[in-house]
């Protein structure tokens, strides 16, 4: 029972976006009860969803059923290799909030909260849903943080994936400082107010400088990256329910910045500058020069994060950990849905258990909806990215 039009995402069941699917929330209140013995009657709860739904053409979950239905979204996260924690993320329930200036202050807590002196801790903030005729507010973000690019005219200053973005709020009376690691701001929509920029306090934003442990020049590169990857552009679908902005985070693997963040050539393409620095033949590929670089940078950021007491993952230990999910999920009667791609590691890939064995890449509800990443925004229209690892 689909109140208004199907969105169809290819991998997923059919997915109303913005609408409210009654089938879709007598079957989360059926899940909630069957794994939480303290959950309500899933017969009563329905009852209780449709006498709303009637009144105001739409229903409320508790926070409960949030949290659980967050927790297992996360579990369902087919491209995340993380979901081994998936009961440990922390659920913040801020529907009340609807203010551009509240939901910007509440997504710097959510930093707060997450960064833990640098013991990562999982975090989801939640905000309103839809309500009929009230959209509900929307953070343009890819991630709660994210570095600018600037685009001169045969090299960009920054991270070239940030460019268009860049731009965009540039053009909304933004200006960064013009190096490699400036800090977006948050771009927050309203049916109020329309589009508003927040800058992020600096002390919300922990970031790590980047050095080798036995390269002293590697320092001299200028790198670092930050500690929290909170990825704020994928819908949150719960029971029938789409909370359009729900940002999450988990904490980096260590590939994730050093296999692709500073070397993938759209993004800060370092590899070959590194390559020679390292004294490489970076013109004969036979020499596997890329190989050794990957290795070093690699060493670099999992060193870093350390020394600075972050927290970070490495792509060995994490594989072993999600090859435990694995275990767990098959001994509890549920498929382990997995994306090959995603979960294999981009560094040593044939080291790892993950690598060996394919998975059902379907995708189940609760989840987290497809984002099609950032887009300029056309006619002022308000537009409907593992919570542990997201390639960034």
């Amino acid at each position: 029972m689909t109140t208004d039009g199907t969105h169809h995402h290819p991998g997923l069941p059919d997915v109303p976006i913005h609408s409210v699917d009654l089938s879709e929330a007598e079957a989360f209140f059926r899940q909630h009860a069957a794994e939480n013995p303290h959950a309500p009657d899933p017969e009563v709860r329905f009852s209780e969803a449709l006498v709303e739904f009637g009144r105001r053409g739409t229903f409320s979950h508790t926070s409960e059923e949030l949290e659980f239905g967050a927790q297992v979204a996360w579990r369902n996260a087919n491209r995340c290799i993380g979901r081994l924690y998936w009961r440990s993320l922390i659920v913040r329930d801020r529907r009340t909030v609807r203010s551009a200036d509240g939901v910007a202050a509440e997504c710097v807590e959510h930093l707060r909260v997450a960064t833990n002196g640098g013991r990562i801790r999982p975090v989801l903030t939640l905000f309103a849903p839809d309500q009929p005729g009230r959209p509900a507010p929307r953070l343009r973000n890819t991630q709660l943080i994210r570095y600018a690019g600037y685009q001169g005219m045969d090299t960009v200053v920054g991270d070239p994936a940030q460019t268009e973005f860049t731009r965009w709020v540039e053009g909304l009376g933004w200006s960064g400082k013009g190096t490699d690691f400036d800090v977006l701001p948050l771009a927050i929509e309203t049916l109020e107010d329309g589009v508003r920029l927040f800058d992020i306090p600096g002390d919300a934003v922990l970031e790590v400088p980047l050095v080798h442990p036995e390269l002293p020049w590697f320092a001299d590169l200028d790198l670092k990256w930050h500690a929290v990857p909170a990825i704020s552009s994928m819908p949150l679908r719960i029971g029938g329910i789409t909370y359009p902005t729900a940002p999450f985070n988990g904490w980096y693997m260590g590939t994730e910045i050093g296999s692709r963040n500073l070397v993938d050539t759209d993004r800060y393409d370092r590899m070959t500058q590194v390559g020679r620095l390292l004294g490489l033949d970076v013109d004969n590929e036979r020499s596997l020069w890329r190989d050794r670089v990957l290795v070093e940078i690699n060493r670099a950021v999992l060193h870093s994060f350390d020394a600075a007491g972050v927290k970070i993952a490495d792509h060995h230990h994490e594989s072993e950990m999600f090859m435990r999910f694995v275990g767990k999920e098959e001994r509890a009667g549920r498929v382990p849905h997995a994306e090959w791609s995603w979960v294999v590691p981009p560094l040593s890939s044939t080291t790892s258990p993950v690598y060996h064995r394919y998975y059902d890449d379907s995708t189940e509800l609760p989840g987290f909806l497809p984002s099609t990443g950032w887009t300029p925004p056309v006619n002022e229209d308000v537009p409907a990215e593992c919570p542990h690892h997201a390639r960034t």
